[in-house]
């Protein structure tokens, strides 16, 4: 991935909803100007999420998701309308997609509801005024009734496109761009020593995605970049005249890390980074403390937000499980779960290991921290786990005041 390129999850997540055959699809080519999902009459035609990124002014970097149709039918038509609410737990605007001629139904209320329960930011489309002219009365009776944002278009000939862009702008509210990786860190001007490892599970050529997003986030505040590997960051410290504001570091880097970076420097990882960005560190810090009394009969899930070519020494699968086993003194059963699935059965765990992130906006991260702590399951960190393995927890976490008093209480 080129850093040029602003990942998905720190875009706007704009996600259109709405029946099977309410115009989604040509609504999400209208608004990109491509012919970018497919269309057609018949109904269910979109079956899984279609995502397109894109610059949307003056908002920035947005990516659009085409979901499938929320009534669709049958055994397989219940699974794409889970995976359409997978998509609605990450959304910052939700455009809801309804027939000119219809109206608002039962069906759309209902939904409605839920987005108003979830405190989703929503905007209505009277769609296909082309085939089912919208009087005004109706229209104004309509939206009067809904008491949200809504617009007449016709996604066929483009009528009203323009007036909807204008809504998304007026109505979308991003907070990820506030929360940044390192900006209370690192001041203007300020040194950032970066320890990034390449091993056999680095992509060849490039960095992996969290080194990128902290480098981008250190050039935004004017600071400076300092990037090494582990067994040069001894040699890189000393050749600096200006003492570094921090030293981050891959989380399986740690312990060498913390052996050549001086006590006066603080240190930490990109994985605690992530987590504190996209969630809470103070819930994790818990979550270690539950791993403590873990007994045999436990099931610990293990989660990471992507998908990727497992290594024979994988950090989810056997990193991992092997310094639990070290922390309990025994063996306790595992579970996995990768990528926008998330197990619905989240009770029959006592504690949930969770990546970093990277590769999921704040919204789904608080999905998932919130549904730990609704069924009573404590949730930490990769980044914190090791580090507490490794006996650095609190040199780790120095940083963080709020997460270090959890951490001393």
């Amino acid at each position: 991935m080129s850093m040029n390129n602003t990942p998905m999850a720190n875009r706007l997540a704009i996600s259109i909803f709405g029946k099977r055959n309410a115009g989604k699809s040509s609504l999400i080519n209208a608004l990109t100007g491509q012919s970018f999902a497919i269309t057609s009459p018949v109904a269910g035609t979109t079956t899984d999420p279609v995502h397109k990124t894109m610059e949307l002014l003056p908002i920035g970097p947005v990516v659009i998701t085409d979901t499938a149709g929320l009534d669709d039918v049958g055994e397989l038509g219940a699974l794409r309308v889970e995976k359409t609410y997978e998509v609605l737990r990450k959304t910052h605007l939700a455009i809801v997609v309804v027939s000119a001629e219809e109206g608002v139904t039962d069906f759309e209320r209902h939904f409605l509801a839920d987005l108003k329960k979830r405190q989703t930011p929503t905007v209505v489309v009277f769609n296909k005024t082309d085939l089912n002219p919208m009087t005004e009365d109706h229209f104004k009776e309509q939206k009067k009734s809904l008491a949200l944002p809504a617009v007449r278009v016709s996604a066929a000939t483009g009528e009203g496109i323009g007036a909807l862009k204008e809504l998304i702008i007026e109505n979308a509210r991003f907070d990820e761009e506030e929360l940044g990786l390192v900006g209370d860190l690192v001041r203007p001007g300020e040194i950032a020593v970066l320890v990034t490892p390449i091993d056999k599970a680095a992509p060849k050529g490039r960095l992996i995605l969290p080194q990128q997003q902290v480098i981008r986030d250190l050039l935004e505040i004017d600071a400076i970049a300092m990037i090494t590997k582990e067994h040069e960051l001894k040699q890189t410290l000393e050749s600096l005249k200006q003492k570094p504001a921090i030293v981050i570091t891959d989380s399986q880097a740690f312990m060498k890390v913390s052996a050549d970076t001086p006590t006066d420097i603080p240190m930490t990882s990109f994985s605690i980074l992530f987590a504190r960005q996209k969630g809470d560190l103070a819930p994790m810090v818990e979550g270690l403390r539950r791993i403590e009394q873990l007994t045999p009969q436990d099931k610990v899930l293990i989660v990471e937000g992507c998908t990727h070519h497992r290594q024979s020494d994988d950090i989810g699968t056997v990193k991992i499980p092997r310094w639990i086993r070290q922390i309990v003194g025994g063996d306790v059963q595992f579970e996995w779960a990768s990528g926008v699935q998330y197990p619905k059965n989240i009770g029959d765990y006592a504690v949930i290991v969770h990546c970093g992130g990277c590769m999921l906006n704040r919204k789904e991260m608080q999905y998932r921290i919130a549904l730990a702590r609704e069924h009573g399951v404590a949730i930490t960190n990769y980044g914190m786990l090791i580090a507490y393995t490794m006996g650095i927890l609190p040199r780790a976490l120095k940083p963080f005041p709020a997460a270090l008093l959890a951490l001393d209480d």
